[in-house]
């Protein structure tokens, strides 16, 4: 359908593309520390929580703590550290009803495409109406991507031979049914990464048997789901005071363990490998099932709460096999050593597909936007791009330490810029610079679009750091400006300036 424009008046100081963490986390920011910005918040769904609200499958939980994976500003207050995802929906609501964000954010809005346009100093961002399909322009001088980083429709499955021959049910656990029932079934996960090993003990109780297939085993480590000193410094300090504190605390440890990994990754293999024995059963082949060819924190470590998966295993209700798939059969999935694991259900818990940016179209001035030819700065915002910025989490710590330092930089930036009177601003990547990729990251649902992400230079400000404390110096405490960043006010805005200061000067003469 033809899009059709909004009123010029109705311009927004900031737009932001998605409800979820990153973007509930952005508008609470903007709310704080520029009160005066008019913004919105656009979700393609019908619900806020992204992530949260689109995963269905049983044991769906996060992977980091909620100590750091929470905001900031609002302390966690439940006993679980490693939290289910109904208890972060129930915390984004929260939020969201706390900051009075709500009556910002518009459901059922697809952001499609936007243009920079030069001339005027915004961003035309075509918009479309999910239950109608009508489309709309909204202008924005600021465009805030907060959309996460793979598709929601549509999971990655590989191509398996023979798999129309299965008699059972196959589900991606993005498209999960809901009255899926698998008690007293046979259950095939096909997968090694944090979606298997949540679905593995979750479905285990229920479930006649739970077989998890894995090409390549993943390191598994287990937490505690309460941490202690967390219910411990609640009892004794104030809310805020002890949730700072543990959230400093295990910034430190996840980023001292992925350190350590990193330089000592031998070392770190020996613990890890010790750690899983002494939770399984004697004579488990430990070196079969969770001893992966490549090093620890070349992919994400998989966290296992109060080591369930093991549980799981040592019950006998579930079990691993290390093999490749040959083919699909009626009954179920034949390996390549010949062994046929028959099944009822087959989950392809097999990854995710990333899009950039939410899949929006990028232009300036109607000349379309190749993301692997620009380079990120600040890990916030793109090379060659006015008024963009973006909000990417770490890969190896919790995602919102990153986007919260980020959602304080952008508020930081915005009023320098109303500080200094400009309304445009751009990074420039120095002619020449060597670059590089986005990630230093093995997992195959980057590797799989590393070529077409934007790319990262060899240091800062153009490197996408993965140290939370070194951002700390850099986006909280450091300067907003720098000779990496040009400033400008539109053509448009300096017209009406113009204006006003020649009725000035004839005033006074």
């Amino acid at each position: 359908m033809t899009a059709q424009s909004t009123p010029s008046q109705d311009i927004l100081d900031v737009l932001i593309v998605g409800a979820g963490l990153s973007g509930i986390g952005a508008a609470c920011y903007l709310k704080r520390d520029q009160p005066s910005k008019r913004f919105q918040v656009l979700e393609a769904r019908n619900d806020l929580g992204g992530t949260w609200d689109l995963f269905r499958y049983p044991g769906i939980r996060s992977d980091s703590d909620l100590y750091t994976f929470g905001f900031e500003f609002k302390p966690w207050k439940d006993e679980k550290a490693i939290a289910d995802a109904s208890a972060i929906m129930s915390y984004l609501r929260e939020t969201v009803t706390e900051h009075q964000i709500d009556r910002h954010i518009r459901y059922g809005q697809r952001v499609i495409a936007a243009d920079w346009r030069s001339e005027c100093g915004w961003w035309e961002v075509q918009v479309e109406d999910a239950a109608t399909g009508q489309r709309s322009i909204q202008r924005c001088r600021w465009l805030f991507s907060a959309g996460g980083y793979y598709r929601y429709d549509q999971g990655f499955s590989p191509a398996f031979d023979g798999i129309e021959r299965f008699q059972g049910q196959v589900i991606h656990p993005q498209q999960w049914p809901e009255s899926l029932d698998y008690a007293g079934k046979r259950v095939l996960v096909i997968g090694s990464g944090a979606t298997a090993v949540t679905l593995v003990p979750a479905m285990a109780d229920k479930a006649a048997h739970v077989t998890m297939l894995q090409r390549t085993p993943s390191y598994v480590i287990p937490l505690p789901a309460k941490d202690p000193i967390a219910l411990l410094l609640r009892k004794l300090l104030p809310e805020q005071t002890a949730y700072s504190i543990v959230r400093y605390k295990n910034a430190r440890v996840a980023l001292a363990l992925w350190r350590f990994c990193q330089r000592f990754p031998n070392a770190a293999r020996r613990i890890i490998r010790f750690i899983n024995a002494r939770a399984l059963p004697k004579d488990y082949p430990v070196d079969v099932h969770f001893n992966p060819p490549y090093n620890p924190w070349d992919q994400r470590l998989c966290v296992v709460p109060d080591s369930d998966l093991f549980r799981a295993l040592g019950s006998g209700k579930a079990s691993i096999v290390t093999d490749q798939i040959d083919r699909f059969t009626e009954q179920g999935v034949r390996l390549k050593s010949g062994v046929v694991l028959e099944a009822d259900i087959v989950i392809t818990a097999t990854g995710l597909n990333v899009q950039v940016f939410g899949g929006v179209q990028l232009s300036r001035d109607g000349q379309p936007i190749a993301w692997n030819e620009t380079v990120a700065y600040k890990g916030m915002m793109l090379s060659g791009i006015p008024n963009f910025a973006f909000a990417v989490g770490y890969t190896n710590a919790s995602w919102t330490l990153k986007v919260s330092l980020l959602c304080e930089h952008f508020c930081r930036l915005l009023g320098y810029m109303d500080d200094h009177g400009h309304t445009v601003c751009e990074p420039q990547a120095p002619a020449g610079m060597p670059t590089r990729p986005l990630l230093d990251f093995g997992a195959g649902y980057v590797q799989r679009v590393l070529a077409n992400l934007p790319r990262q230079g060899p240091g800062m400000p153009w490197v996408m750091s993965m140290d939370y404390f070194k951002d700390v110096k850099l986006l909280r405490k450091g300067p907003v400006a720098d000779a990496c960043l040009t400033f400008s006010a539109a053509p448009a805005e300096q017209a009406v300036a113009g204006v006003a200061s020649s009725g000035e000067n004839g005033a006074s003469k």
